[in-house]
């Protein structure tokens, strides 16, 4: 069984747009039920969901956004990007939509951080948060291992390298960080090039990637909001990632009390992309303990 894809011109016509703090943001929403809020990576966009979107709406009232400076959401060449600020958005995305309920979190990445900051104010009562599964992504800034672009772009030189950045270059990266046996497609390459590419996106990459120290600057409060125990966790990794694999999945287990760990072996940094059956059967195992007993009987 494979899930069905969306492509990439039908995902766009699928989207709507809202205003957050002067700058233009799409957003995808399908679906009934509890709202499952779905956080992209670097240096990608909501689109790498689409494999698990269509699934998840049958249970779910599924919600998306391409982020500030991602996919086909404004990319302000003269902003200070910060992930404090990228899950402001998110909450003002929910408030938008008049999201009263706990909201579910599926992140991944760049996302993860954004989810790790919506975790330490759910702690803060600023936010109610259900759950939350994070995929491949650095969770812990002492595992992280960047490629050798984002060591480029973080340099005093990488203004430079993000404007010289192509789909060649895109290409190099990803091959280094899928697995072996599940590595994109010529086509899938080249929508997700026109995604970084789109709005000038090659302009500010240098910007975004200042993700990294802020990631240093807030372990500790995110990690402690992971400790507590407060909302239910589970990592779904792709083993074989150089930048967050087999050793994030070790670094948690260490530091996360009673952890809950999903290894995928020969899947790399883009397990919803390369292995998106098994996230879903992972994903959707992790929802149904959650639900009360008499719930899931009722609904047999």
């Amino acid at each position: 069984m494979q899930l069905a894809e969306i492509p990439l011109c039908v995902w766009r016509k699928r989207g709507q747009s809202f205003v957050f703090r002067g700058q233009t943001i799409r957003y995808w929403v399908a679906g009934q039920g509890e709202p499952l809020l779905l956080i992209h990576g670097f240096p990608t966009a909501s689109w790498d969901w689409h494999y698990l979107w269509q699934p998840l709406t049958q249970r779910y009232r599924v919600i998306a956004c391409d982020m500030l400076g991602f996919g086909d959401s404004a990319k302000p060449l003269d902003h200070e990007y910060c992930l404090l600020e990228q899950a402001d958005l998110q909450q003002a995305l929910l408030d938008y939509l008049g999201v009263r309920q706990p909201v579910h979190l599926l992140a991944h990445d760049y996302g993860d951080s954004v989810a790790q900051e919506l975790l330490a104010r759910h702690i803060e009562a600023r936010i109610e948060i259900g759950s939350c599964v994070f995929l491949n992504g650095g969770l812990f800034p002492e595992t992280h291992r960047p490629v050798l672009m984002q060591k480029l772009l973080l340099s005093p030189l990488g203004w430079m390298i993000g404007r010289a950045f192509s789909r060649d270059g895109l290409v190099k990266s990803f091959r280094q960080i899928f697995g072996p046996q599940t590595r994109p497609s010529e086509s899938e390459l080249d929508d997700f090039w026109s995604l970084i590419d789109n709005n000038r996106g090659t302009r500010i990459m240098h910007k975004l990637i200042n993700y990294v120290p802020q990631r240093r600057m807030q372990r500790d409060r995110w990690v402690s909001a992971m400790q507590a125990g407060a909302v239910p966790l589970r990592v779904i990794d792709g083993e074989v990632d150089p930048v967050s694999g087999a050793h994030m999945l070790e670094r948690y287990r260490q530091l996360i009390p009673n952890p809950d760990t999903v290894s995928l072996p020969g899947i790399g940094h883009y397990p919803q992309i390369e292995a998106p059956l098994q996230v879903l059967k992972h994903y959707l195992a992790f929802r149904d303990q959650l639900d009360p007993p008499a719930l899931k009987t009722a609904c047999s």
